[in-house]
């Protein structure tokens, strides 16, 4: 009774004070409200973090993503400033922080990517692991004391401490985030031949900015002759301003074979191997982008398709590099690793289809000229499979496959039935090698035919039949010549004018209209002048946007190379026609083929041409379309009339 009288007293009083002390009512009120709302904001923080918190996190790792991207930068251009220039020590320490810095900014991007991922984890690959494992790895000797030499800790830790790899790590994960930036700018949604044609202008100018380092020539170079070689070099031209091998130190010769790399690869296979590669799924816009470019439907096979363009092209180029080595073993007075150095750059640039040469007057010096045919149809070979593209290698790999496939289970299975194919060539594929096999001919006979006791005069008859398939070959956008192209008689320069005007096929490191709109165009012509309605061979037909698009690009280029013709008429009015037609079209086409008259250009005759290289190289009718507009499908049409044609 009395606990009870006690709680209503106390509950009497508590009343009594909030009613005379209305500032102890508020303070009490004002507590429950905080707590209140101090547990709605926690709840709020659990409930909805990933809209609060994680959007501001994942913005402040991409800030530092793109701040990474400058790092990259930094650090390739110190690599570049390095061994461009001669580094005195004051400035090699500062390198060295710079490189220092670049590998910290390096850990801390690397170690935000994989907290604070925004999916779930699937962007990151096997490669993509190991990459960043061969980061960390670089954290031992500093985690570690050195031991006592002598034990396997002390070689791994110097093995890991070592700057060769530290830097090796370093520039691939710069090329790695850079790649990443440029696939990115897909997902912005722009033209894509716009990037394609961006990608070969920024390439252009480091190459050229390269080339003018010191160490890079022996007296130096001006810069509208670096701007011409790094064009001709990036779009696989082959025409020279200046004389290679005595202007250029083995440092700038090997800036010109990686020029000539990237470019007869592309910009955007190579950025786009190292995206996906390393940085595994991209956007959906940016695979189907890429995938356009590498001319792929299928986004599956969209990284195998990557993975077998540089196969392929580093396979062919590594076989054709020992074969070439074989045949110049011990004949050219070098040493080893010269004579390794020649067969690799005049591997690549055969198949790049460049042209370009490490031997003073090129491919017509007097040591390869005798007993070295060997060498001679190698680089014909080489530059016959840079050609005819990529697809039609694979075409032609995977039918190989399948008729090695058959023998085996004919010979050791003969009881199990094989399920045979019948189309095993595609209709591009036949049409190209068909073509290229018919040009080749005929150039090869009318070469022998006009230049068999002009050019050719004294030469055995192997020499005269090999010399003339090489001269052949090369005009199909090669560069490379075995005789002085002056020498000639009209009859073969104007044969060389054509074959450069066709090139060789799409999808590959070659220029000109391409082999297969010429096929188009022919086929069409042949089929107005018979009256058939339809365009069809092989029992196929050729699809109506197929030949307007074939005689789009022909008039295109035709009316690319009078403009450009025309002009040089005034700016070099002292060459003859023959001569600028012949330039004119050489650069267009990427073939690299001179009547000895680029080195005589005049700087604004040199700025034509490296126009006319690029252009020639991104693709005429490519950098067109991409730069008009493109009008919408609309869902009528006007009436049909008929011009008087004939």
């Amino acid at each position: 009774m009395m606990a009870f009288c006690a709680i209503l007293l106390m509950k009497s009083t508590f009343c009594m004070a909030l009613a005379v002390s209305p500032f102890f009512f508020r303070m009490f009120a004002m507590y429950l409200f905080k707590v209140k709302k101090n547990m709605d904001n926690w709840e709020r923080l659990i409930l909805y973090r990933k809209k609060l918190v994680l959007p501001r996190i994942y913005q402040l790792v991409g800030w530092f993503s793109w701040f990474a991207c400058f790092a990259a930068v930094t650090f390739i251009a110190s690599i570049v400033y390095r061994y461009g220039f001669t580094v005195t020590e004051e400035v090699h320490s500062i390198l060295h922080s710079v490189s220092k810095s670049v590998w910290i900014i390096f850990l801390v991007n690397t170690t935000l990517s994989h907290l604070f991922s925004n999916d779930d984890g699937s962007k990151f690959t096997v490669w993509t692991w190991l990459l960043d494992i061969g980061l960390y790895l670089t954290l031992l000797p500093v985690v570690f004391h050195l031991p006592e030499p002598g034990n396997a800790a002390y070689w791994i830790l110097i093995f890991f401490h070592s700057s060769y790899y530290k830097g090796a790590i370093l520039l691939l994960m710069s090329f790695t985030l850079l790649s990443g930036f440029f696939v990115r700018l897909l997902g912005r949604k722009t033209n894509p031949s716009l990037i394609l044609a961006s990608s070969f202008f920024i390439i252009i100018l480091v190459g050229a900015g390269l080339l003018m380092l010191p160490r890079a020539t022996y007296n130096g170079i001006s810069w509208i002759d670096a701007l011409f070689i790094s064009t001709s070099a990036t779009c696989v031209t082959g025409l020279v301003s200046v004389d290679v091998p005595s202007t250029f130190t083995m440092e700038g010769q090997i800036i010109i074979m990686l020029l000539i790399q990237i470019g007869g690869l592309g910009v955007m296979t190579i950025t786009s191997f190292f995206a996906m590669f390393f940085m595994g799924n991209t956007s959906l816009y940016n695979q189907l982008a890429v995938g356009d470019m590498i001319s792929t439907n299928s986004l599956n096979s969209l990284l195998s398709t990557l993975l077998y363009i540089l196969g392929f092209t580093l396979a062919i180029e590594g076989i054709g590099m020992f074969l070439i080595w074989l045949d110049i073993h011990g004949t050219l007075g070098m040493t080893f690793y010269e004579e390794l150095y020649f067969a690799a750059f005049h591997s690549i640039s055969a198949f790049c289809n460049a042209g370009f040469s490490t031997l003073p007057g090129g491919m017509g010096n007097d040591i390869v000229m005798h007993n070295h045919n060997f060498l001679y149809i190698v680089l014909s070979l080489l530059i016959v499979f840079g050609g005819i593209g990529f697809p039609i290698l694979v075409n032609i790999k995977d039918t190989i496959f399948y008729y090695l496939r058959y023998m085996w289970a004919k010979i050791f299975f003969r009881r199990r039935r094989f399920v045979k194919q019948i189309h095993l060539y595609n209709l591009n594929t036949k049409i190209v090698l068909f073509m290229t096999g018919g040009l080749l001919l005929i150039g090869t006979l009318v070469i022998l035919l006009f230049e068999w006791n002009n050019a050719f005069y004294g030469m055995d008859t192997a020499d005269k039949v090999v010399h003339a398939f090489f001269n052949s070959v090369c005009p199909r956008t090669a560069g490379f010549a075995s005789v002085g192209l002056t020498t000639l008689s009209t009859q073969t320069l104007l044969l060389m004018i054509i074959l450069m005007m066709i090139g060789g096929g799409t999808q590959s490191t070659a220029g000109g209209v391409k082999i297969n709109v010429f096929a188009v165009i022919l086929i069409n012509l042949f089929a107005v002048l018979r009256g058939v309605e339809r365009t069809y061979i092989l029992h196929r037909e050729i699809s109506t946007d197929s030949v307007k698009r074939s005689n789009a690009a022909l008039t295109l280029y035709l009316l690319i190379v009078f403009i450009a013709i025309f002009l040089m008429t005034i700016i070099e009015p002292q060459a003859s026609v023959m001569t600028l037609v012949f330039e004119c079209v050489s650069a267009l086409s990427t073939v690299g083929s001179s009547l000895d008259f680029t080195p005589t250009l005049s700087n604004a005759g040199k700025l034509l041409i490296i126009v006319l290289m690029f252009v020639g190289r991104v693709g005429a009718f490519t950098l067109v379309s991409g730069l008009i507009r493109q009008e919408k499908k609309k869902n009528y049409k006007y009436p049909s009339d008929n011009i008087i044609i004939n």
